[in-house]
């Protein structure tokens, strides 16, 4: 069983809590709990199915199979909706140069796409609504288990219980800055109900997530003895360091020293990288724990997602090229949901496409274009094949069109966290690779010594890829480096919901200073309004709430 303890086994627990909801906007978003906590809170194996469910409610949309009997209401999929992670994932792709989404019409991912949405989108709007959500489930949850009485050993479970649903919070109030910025704060300090909350600066919701990590993250269980799918400390300080690395973006206020500092918390608690690249991404990742931080369990038999990892390995196979087989990648049958832009495929070679290079490399090419003339067209554009639901023996581990694939998805990977230390030390301007006066790589010295630069750290990555390793010689300047970075970043990262927040960090996604096919709308690329850099507020949202508002929408 992949997910220990409490997830897998106590969802259904939640039912009694998530099955009704009560108008806090326009929409009936939210989950019911004024006459149903009495009833839920009673013990802690009922705190043990909420907080499963707080978990599950990122790769699942409903209480049933595949999102049925559906947590909220929704605009996507007929009014089914869309889990949380296939939400993320196409509000943190579709607009950027890893994705070139398929169904603009049956999707609706035009205005994602081509950087010209509004107020009114589909997923904006259930993304919104879905944050909010789920962060509802864990005031819901804090507004009784901090009145709850516990002794003994039940009171320490429920210790650890509190920490993770405040970090869990904590992500999802990260989410909602990132995505939104001036957003409404709900704790489970203010009243249940008719309750109207008052709109955060970026800098106020920053300062809240960062004093809730940091208060939380004593409680929380080390990466030693977590169980898989729970968030571990390794899972705070790698979203405190995300938090720091992107604060010059949210509050003109730049923190690289301290997300250098909570990366080295991470790396120092003993993580490694998986030797094979492509095993964090098959059936069988749940047995990555060396290099997978925090991981979203799908199950084929207990977690049924048609989003999340699901999403991701269906949905990069081709639905009508006969020169794929998609049974090579554990599926059933492909989606044709999205392919890629060809300046992502220019971050590699040709030797790397032909399967000789950069392992992370994975494109099908046979019957594709490289240039995507047509969004539309299934054949324009080069195919991923990052993603499988194969075993590590080979086999099969599920029927996708019955139920989904058993890949796990890697929320946190400590990649990520090798190369977010790596961009702060180029922009702390530290020295990025000191040899301590030393020349003998394997000397215990010059690798301490190395250790505290970037070009150490992103050589463990390419090296495991089968990638040339890079020296400081390379670069020019900080620019060229920092450069580097970022494509290093969308070679190691992409498909797993950072591309849009890095080219916004860096001052690409709406700029000219990176353009890319069908970005505004035209086949060549153009820039866009930099308002496309935050996603607006539902304007249902803002009927609902008269403390909020659009800036330039």
């Amino acid at each position: 069983m992949k997910l220990k303890n409490i997830l897998y086994s106590m969802m259904l627990g939640t039912a009694v809590l998530t099955g009704t909801t009560s108008c806090v906007s326009d929409l009936d978003q939210y989950p019911h709990t004024e006459t149903t906590s009495k009833n839920v809170y009673t013990s802690l194996a009922n705190y043990e199915a909420v907080l499963g469910k707080i978990y599950a409610a990122m790769v699942t949309s409903g209480q049933g199979k595949g999102g049925d009997n559906k947590d909220m209401e929704s605009v996507l999929n007929n009014g089914s909706g869309f889990d949380y992670m296939r939400m993320f994932i196409n509000m943190q792709e579709c607009g950027t140069d890893e994705f070139a989404s398929t169904w603009l019409t049956g999707e609706q991912t035009t205005g994602l796409t081509y950087l010209s949405w509004d107020a009114n989108d589909a997923w904006i709007s259930d993304m919104y609504y879905r944050i909010y959500y789920n962060i509802a489930l864990c005031n819901e949850f804090l507004r009784n288990a901090n009145s709850a009485s516990f002794s003994g050993a039940d009171a320490e479970k429920m210790k650890e219980y509190k920490a993770e649903v405040r970090f869990m919070r904590a992500l999802f109030y990260y989410h909602a800055l990132d995505f939104y910025r001036n957003i409404p704060m709900v704790t489970e300090n203010d009243p249940v109900g008719s309750y109207i909350p008052p709109r955060y600066t970026p800098q106020q919701t920053f300062d809240y997530i960062e004093s809730e990590l940091k208060d939380c993250v004593g409680d929380m269980l080390p990466a030693s003895t977590c169980p898989y799918g729970q968030a571990s400390q390794g899972a705070a300080y790698t979203l405190l360091a995300k938090l720091y690395l992107n604060s010059e973006v949210y509050t003109g206020v730049a923190k690289y020293a301290e997300c250098k500092e909570a990366c080295k918390k991470v790396m120092d608690m003993g993580y490694s990288l998986e030797s094979d690249y492509s095993k964090l991404f098959n059936a069988d990742n749940d047995k990555r724990t060396n290099e997978i931080i925090f991981a979203l369990p799908v199950s084929a038999e207990h977690t049924v997602s048609w989003g999340s990892s699901t999403y991701l390995v269906c949905g990069q196979l081709s639905m009508s090229n006969a020169n794929q087989n998609v049974a090579d990648f554990g599926a059933t049958s492909g989606w044709s949901e999205f392919r890629l832009r060809p300046e992502f495929v220019d971050k590699f070679t040709q030797t790397d496409i032909d399967g000789n290079g950069d392992k992370r490399c994975k494109f099908f090419t046979n019957g594709q274009s490289k240039d995507v003339t047509s969004m539309t067209d299934e054949t324009a554009g080069y195919l991923s094949e990052k993603w499988s639901n194969l075993k590590d023996d080979g086999t099969t581990a599920s029927n996708t069109d019955n139920d989904g694939v058993d890949t796990d998805f890697p929320l946190f990977r400590l990649a990520d966290v090798y190369l977010m230390y790596a961009e702060c030390v180029v922009r702390l301007h530290n020295d990025w690779d000191n040899w301590a006066g030393g020349s003998d790589a394997a000397d215990p010295d010059v690798i301490a010594s190395r250790k505290q630069g970037a070009i150490y750290w992103i050589n463990q990555l390419r090296e495991r890829s089968n990638a040339s390793d890079v020296w400081s010689s390379n670069f020019a300047n900080d620019d060229a480096f920092l450069q580097f970075i970022l494509d290093e970043r969308a070679r190691e990262l992409y498909h797993e919901g950072y591309r849009r927040t890095d080219l916004i960090r860096y001052g690409q996604f709406t700029t000219n200073k990176y353009i890319w096919q069908w970005k505004g709308g035209v086949h060549d690329g153009q820039a866009v309004d930099s308002k496309y850099n935050i996603y607006p507020i539902p304007n249902t949202e803002l009927t609902a709430n008269p403390n909020l508002h659009n800036d330039n929408y």
